[in-house]
């Protein structure tokens, strides 16, 4: 029987085995648990994030041990996130607003490996999977309205896409480079406070000081920072109905 103790220093032993034992098809379901589906970039992100740990020799509890600084907000990154265990909420997953499909893990030490998806490799995929392509176009890029045929089917070719994909040859899938590099400090502790209109709490470093209050972004209808599928976007004002309910962003009759 295993205790409390035991099992919270356990919650990525599954995933710590699959890792040891080369299971990159059962990484990828892991994988496709967060993300909802299996595809092919999801499976491009499991592969990378799998070399990393290995190449690397790490384990990751969540403690910012391991550091992964993450070039795009596509399905790439879920596998990236599954498999080294970094991500916004333990503070270990870094986003550089790059646009382009790759990684970079690093111990603490700043011993790094850097994993790119080698756009040759990209472009035969097209060629590799038409039907599946097709379909993309169409319902994801294009956003039309599929049959639940089509629907049912491209998830299909996605799911199989996948479970090929994860198993080709990293070499020709990446391209990869080690470097040493200065890794980010451990994640700052912000004090709270209490928003004078709304009342919630809020981080002291994000709210605005004024005449003796604090005010949220929503409250005080300053511009903020956006990470959406554009990427980091800056909105100059929320639209009416998204404020706070009372917030001093309500627009006027």
């Amino acid at each position: 029987m295993i205790n409390k103790k035991e099992m919270a220093n356990r919650v990525r032993a599954g995933i710590e085995r699959l890792i040891e034992a080369g299971d990159l098809q059962g990484l990828l379901y892991k994988a496709g648990e967060l993300h909802g589906h299996l595809c092919g970039h999801m499976a491009y992100g499991v592969k990378a994030g799998y070399i990393a740990m290995r190449e690397l020799s790490l384990k990751s509890q969540g403690m910012e041990e391991v550091i992964a600084i993450i070039e795009t907000n596509n399905c790439f990154s879920d596998g990236v996130q599954m498999v080294t265990g970094c991500s916004f909420g333990n503070n270990a997953l870094i986003y550089r607003d790059f646009g382009k499909t790759a990684v970079t893990v690093a111990k603490r030490d700043g011993t790094a490996i850097r994993i790119a998806l080698n756009p040759d490799f990209e472009d035969r995929r097209r060629d590799m999977y038409p039907e599946a392509y097709k379909l993309f176009d169409k319902i994801v890029a294009k956003r039309e309205e599929p049959t639940p045929e089509e629907h049912e089917r491209l998830m299909q070719l996605f799911a199989e896409m996948s479970i090929t994909e994860v198993e080709e040859p990293a070499d020709e899938m990446f391209i990869t480079k080690r470097l040493k590099m200065v890794v980010p400090e451990y994640a700052p502790m912000f004090a709270s406070v209490r928003c004078s209109i709304c009342g919630e709490s809020v981080m002291q470093s994000r709210a605005v000081a004024e005449n003796g209050g604090y005010f949220c972004v929503p409250c005080y209808n300053r511009g903020y920072y956006q990470m959406d599928g554009a990427g980091i976007t800056f909105e100059e004002k929320f639209l009416q109905g998204e404020g706070i309910s009372g917030g001093a962003n309500e627009d006027e009759e």
